[in-house]
């Protein structure tokens, strides 16, 4: 299996001399996170340790194996946030191979939004599979077992397989939360099956828990080397040569400069298949480094960068005016795909070349090169600072481990910026609020 490649020589724009006295500063997080390899979930770095659980891959393939028993054609997957957007990244990126591999082949839902045409839609569409006496499975994902949105959803979901299955419905749910949570209890009363969600695994860290693991494994893609690319990841991530540890190197570059004033982070993937995985990156910096206090909570600190996602080539044509011309604020994290699943080749005929010269027969993955070549010549020209993760392809090994990279890098760089990157308790605030606007009905 081929490795995921970072490069910033020459283009992050900081200095080797600057680069080493920060990584000194981090050598203590970098040497706490190894000592905590293997360590099991008892420690808020619990979700280091996900990839490398073998029971825990063997528990989810026997849901897997007798949720399949069920022959279902849909798959509802309900949850919001870090409940479901690791899921999504991973599905999409995978280019729809899910449809192929699945057995029988399968579509899935995320309903992730009280909007209710959007639900409507979802609804209608699972009862049309139910009433042709077809199957589907409902799985609930919410670490507290009491998230708003996600419970008013699978409410409705709920009661819509009652209405067909009857007192066995709970066959065909499977409930993902905390073992102390309220809807643990629920589902044992109800005779659902309980996936587990380790405590001290926080939401946005779950992709390799039961939260990703269960669904991505039951649309058939290979949840085995998904895990497999996440622990070889490990390894680099934690690495004390600094040199050697792409996470590391991440964050300092970041770091350092977020200190000079660049506050926004963008992350310009160019493959559409990846879009998903700049969603759930911009959901990982947000709550992991936008913080009002320091770690210690001793110090108000109002820190953070805004992430961004831009997909190339199509945001060249909306946001590059900005990027190049406009305030330089803003630190970008270039990503390549080295191979594609399809080739796909221009016509070679000279009958064009009035329209646009020198594309003729080429492959489109080689003109999508070409662009996101000539993008970093201009951002070098302009003295942008940037890097670029490459990655050999979109397998689920590859995906495995660009998730894994990025979180040991959220991790790093809340370090170095002194917050806590596993709570989110500023979040709270607007549940509250909108716990007692529904209070007075």
């Amino acid at each position: 299996m081929n490795n995921i490649q970072f490069e910033y020589d020459g283009t992050c724009l900081i200095k080797g001399s600057a680069i080493a006295a920060a990584a000194k500063g981090l050598a203590p997080e970098i040497k706490n996170l190894r000592s905590l390899l293997d360590k099991g979930y008892d420690t808020e770095y619990a979700s280091i340790n996900l990839p490398q659980d073998d029971a825990l891959l063997a528990g989810i393939n026997k849901t897997i194996k007798a949720k399949r028993k069920l022959k279902p054609t849909l798959l509802v997957v309900i949850g919001i946030g870090g409940s479901n957007l690791g899921t999504i990244a991973v599905h999409e990126a995978v280019q729809g191979k899910a449809y192929n591999d699945a057995d029988p082949p399968m579509r899935v839902f995320f309903p992730d939004t009280v909007d209710s045409d959007k639900v409507g839609d979802f609804l209608n569409i699972a009862e049309d599979e139910l009433k042709e006496g077809n199957n589907i499975l409902v799985n609930v994902v919410t670490k507290s077992g009491k998230t708003t949105e996600t419970i008013a959803l699978f409410e409705m979901f709920a009661e819509l397989l009652r209405k067909y299955k009857g007192k066995g419905y709970g066959d065909y749910v499977i409930a993902t939360t905390d073992k102390d949570s309220v809807l643990w209890g629920f589902a044992e009363e109800e005779g659902y099956t309980l996936l587990e969600i380790p405590r001290k695994v926080g939401g946005r860290y779950s992709v390799f828990s039961a939260v990703g693991l269960f669904p991505l494994g039951m649309l058939g893609l290979d949840i085995e080397d998904l895990q497999s690319g996440a622990a070889s990841m490990i390894k680099r991530c934690t690495e004390t040569d600094i040199e050697k540890n792409p996470a590391a190197l991440s964050a300092i570059i970041q770091y350092i400069h977020n200190k000079k004033g660049k506050n926004i982070s963008d992350l310009f993937i160019f493959s559409s298949d990846l879009e998903a995985v700049g969603k759930w990156y911009r959901q990982l910096m947000g709550e992991s480094i936008g913080k009002e206090w320091n770690r210690g909570h001793t110090k108000k600190v109002r820190t953070g960068m805004t992430p961004t996602v831009s997909i190339g080539s199509t945001d060249l044509h909306s946001m590059a005016q900005l990027y190049l011309g406009g305030p330089k604020d803003k630190f970008t994290t270039f990503v390549r795909v080295k191979r594609n699943k399809h080739h796909v080749n221009l016509p070679f005929s000279g009958r064009y070349d009035t329209l646009v010269e020198m594309i003729q027969g080429r492959d489109l993955h080689n003109l999508m090169d070409a662009i996101l070549d000539g993008v970093e010549v201009a951002f070098r020209k302009a003295k942008l600072p940037f890097v670029e993760v490459v990655l050999p392809d979109k397998t689920e090994h590859s995906i495995g481990q660009l998730l894994q990279f990025k979180m040991f890098e959220m991790i790093y760089l809340a370090y170095l910026l002194d917050v806590n990157p596993f709570d989110q308790p500023d979040v709270e605030s607007y549940k509250k609020e909108t716990r007692d606007i529904l209070s007075k009905g």
